[in-house]
């Protein structure tokens, strides 16, 4: 059985201020010749396969498209819902397509049932959202944690799988312990806690996880495919994919990566303006997306306009000049990839003069973090069976 493992496609999203949608053509397009040519019986997109719970009409006129190619090609389609995808949208007359070869899970009732191709067993879950009642009570999970509704997602697949042989498949969208985030992700945390340990899918052939961006290993078994076009200049350097997936009679594997298409590369250049506009160093760069690191001790006039005549697709440009009396650090630059629980108790600390705060309000803001994430996942899209339905 002949697997490709995909995830986080994003469809629709934008890249400081760029639209993505042609770089996501052109791998969506390389994807259906792959699967052609390697003879897939199968492609796994283990969710986010929107960027948002409302996706653009082109956004969608894409995926229809490729999915109508990809099973024309020869191969199932599997889609398991993420946190920015619309359950109730995505999942739409899913019964109905499942005859057609596309295989969509974005409910909580398909849990533990897997899709069949042959003798392999796909166990594909749906994202869900440790906040929602729906789905602590529909998997008998009090712990409001994304480990413990795993966990029970993952007893009701093992359960199935014991009576099936040894090719079986899961498909998941959350952060794995030992996995490696960027800059694109939305953070998913619960009250500070997001982190599901690899052994949560012990009991399958192979875990095929999507949300982190990075292509990476995990265990043996458990694999991120990595969205497969870059969306933050943390991924620059990083080699952008699919995952090769070939499962034996006897349950074993071998994975190979699959690269990705590149329209257009990142890269991240640093020095003062004078020596980005002039040294050959940075030619490479001209043709790329870029953010320029700006040294300089006195921040140059123009600078923009000036770096574009080498680099036009500049589409970021920061500060850090070396020399200066006084070091420039913004307030968001402190606060940069840090948890929003985290800032809240700081901020408490802050204005209190270094009292911080108790385990009763530390539970209060917890409260309030979730009560305002089930906000806003209610104002972006709707949910079916309890399962998240907005970006988170």
């Amino acid at each position: 059985m002949r697997l490709i493992h995909t995830s986080d496609w994003h469809l629709g999203r934008s890249f400081h201020g760029v639209g993505l949608l042609p770089a996501q053509a052109a791998y969506l397009d390389h994807l259906v010749e792959e699967v052609a040519a390697r003879q897939v019986d199968a492609v796994l997109i283990a969710g986010d396969v929107y960027d948002r719970a409302l996706p653009p009409p082109d956004a969608v006129e894409l995926l229809s498209r490729t999915v109508t190619r990809l099973i024309d090609a020869g191969a199932a389609v599997v889609i398991s819902s993420g946190n920015h995808d619309s359950a109730i949208r995505l999942g739409f007359a899913a019964d109905l397509l499942a005859r057609a070869g596309l295989h969509i899970r974005s409910d909580l009732d398909s849990i533990g049932t897997p899709v069949l191709l042959a003798d392999t067993a796909i166990y594909p879950l749906p994202y869900l959202e440790p906040t929602s009642t729906s789905v602590l009570q529909a998997l008998g999970v009090e712990e409001r944690s994304h480990a413990a509704v795993l966990s029970a997602a993952m007893d009701r697949v093992r359960a199935d799988a014991a009576g099936r042989g040894p090719r079986t498949v899961v498909m998941a969208h959350c952060f794995a312990g030992g996995g490696a985030s960027s800059d694109s992700e939305r953070s998913i945390s619960t009250g500070g806690v997001e982190i599901v340990a690899p052994t949560t899918f012990d009991g399958v052939a192979y875990a095929a996880l999507g949300h982190l961006h990075r292509p990476q290993q995990v265990s043996e078994r458990v694999r991120y495919s990595g969205s497969p076009v870059a969306m933050s200049f943390s991924e620059a350097g990083y080699t952008k994919g699919s995952l090769v997936v070939d499962l034996a009679e006897d349950g074993s594997l071998t994975v190979e990566h699959l690269a990705a298409p590149v329209l257009r590369p990142l890269r991240v250049i640093r020095g003062e303006i004078d020596t980005l506009l002039t040294d050959d160093a940075f030619t490479e760069a001209e043709g790329a997306w870029v953010r320029a690191v700006l040294t300089d001790p006195v921040r140059p006039r123009a600078a923009l306009d000036r770096l574009r005549t080498r680099f036009p697709h500049l589409v970021d440009l920061d500060f850090d000049p070396q020399g200066a009396t006084t070091a420039i650090r913004s307030y968001a630059a402190k606060l940069a990839r840090r948890e929003p629980f985290e800032v809240c108790c700081d901020f408490v600390a802050e204005v209190r003069h270094g009292a911080v705060a108790d385990e009763a309000e530390r539970e209060l803001l917890r409260l309030a973090l979730e009560a305002g994430r089930r906000d806003q996942k209610a104002d972006e899209g709707g949910v079916r069976g309890g399962s998240a339905a907005g970006a988170a």
